[in-house]
């Protein structure tokens, strides 16, 4: 079957493509050996998203599930645990790396209908002072959670009671502007109460690559040290973040067209007859029947849009797809739905 030319791709806000203005910025970016700490464009990336958000520093890392790896290596130990919820990316989507590569244990939870911990579990997990338990020494949360935005009171209370407990609390924000779009744009607030933070640049932003870790300096320090050690030590990558910066820059306030458009989406698949509640974000959720999956897929993929169906199907729109793409997705859906 010959593929059309022109993809509508909404498997995921990972497949966008660096705009005009981001490459221009890349080609033109100063660079040099970041290991040494001598990329001036990797520092002022760094510095500005350190500004931004009010810690002490940041660093930059080539990917999300490495930030979040060296994160939890550098606030636990051999032998420690983290608490985390059992649909959380680092526990669920990052191959176990923090039992694998950091001898952590991970103590998961369950994720409430809005992506919270109940409180009352967090509090329960956290092990007593005894030699046959694992030290609890970090509470993770993540922010959005399958595009769900956590609710600002939750993340209070959760945060408020780690620290209450002795524990450190880190924030995977792969999606965070999502939610502070989404929340009004306070960026110092969204963190507010989180001892680390991982930021993901290519995802919504639009950037080929690239996250940072933001915390107070002597975790910084201890992050780029694991960030050695697992083999993120980048040389000229000031072109990568080039554009970062070039996304935080221009890429923030546009995430309100993507969930527009995935609201509209959601509304198109509703009329027709489709379970596809109204999300928050720019992540919608739609049932399709077993017995329509292999059709429907076959039927998208004819019409040039890429998805990941099933029975749950997750579709994501990013700045590579425009209103009229939405539209011509509930066209192929109707299409294979109710003919045509």
């Amino acid at each position: 079957m010959t593929m059309p030319q022109c993809l509508i791709d909404l498997r995921s806000d990972t497949v966008t493509r660096p705009t005009t203005g981001m490459r221009r910025a890349m080609a033109e970016a100063a660079v040099g050996d970041d290991v040494y700490g001598d990329d001036p464009t990797v520092n002022r990336l760094q510095a500005l998203a350190a500004g931004r958000f009010g810690f002490e520093g940041a660093l930059f890392f080539p990917t999300g599930t490495q930030s979040n790896l060296a994160a939890l290596m550098a606030h636990c130990g051999r032998g420690d645990e983290y608490l985390v919820g059992q649909d959380a990316h680092t526990y669920k989507y990052e191959q176990g790396g923090a039992a694998v590569l950091g001898s952590i244990q991970p103590q998961p939870l369950t994720n409430a209908a809005d992506g919270s911990i109940a409180l009352e579990s967090i509090a329960a997990a956290i092990k007593p002072a005894d030699i046959h338990f694992a030290r609890t020494r970090l509470l993770a949360l993540e922010n959005t959670i399958g595009g769900r935005v956590l609710p600002p009171a939750y993340v209070r209370g959760a945060t408020r009671l780690a620290r209450e407990r002795g524990l450190a609390t880190h924030l995977d924000g792969a999606r965070l502007f999502n939610a502070i779009v989404r929340q009004g744009g306070d960026e110092r607030a969204a963190v507010d109460g989180f001892d680390s933070v991982s930021l993901c640049l290519s995802k919504g932003l639009g950037a080929p690559a690239g996250t940072l870790l933001l915390g107070r300096a002597p975790f910084i320090d201890a992050a780029r040290r694991w960030r050695k050690a697992l083999g993120g030590g980048m040389r000229q990558a000031g072109i990568l973040a080039a554009a970062g910066l070039y996304a935080l820059e221009h890429h923030v306030a546009r995430l309100e067209e993507d969930h527009a458009n995935a609201a509209r989406l959601a509304a198109g698949l509703r009329a027709l007859g489709l379970d596809a509640p109204a999300p928050q974000t720019n992540i919608l959720w739609v049932a399709v029947p077993p017995a329509a999956v292999d059709g429907l897929r076959a039927r998208l993929a004819a019409a040039g849009i890429l998805a990941s169906v099933d029975t749950q199907t997750r579709l994501v729109t990013h700045l590579d797809v425009s209103r009229d793409d939405v539209d011509a997705a509930v066209a192929a859906f109707g299409a294979h739905f109710h003919g045509g």
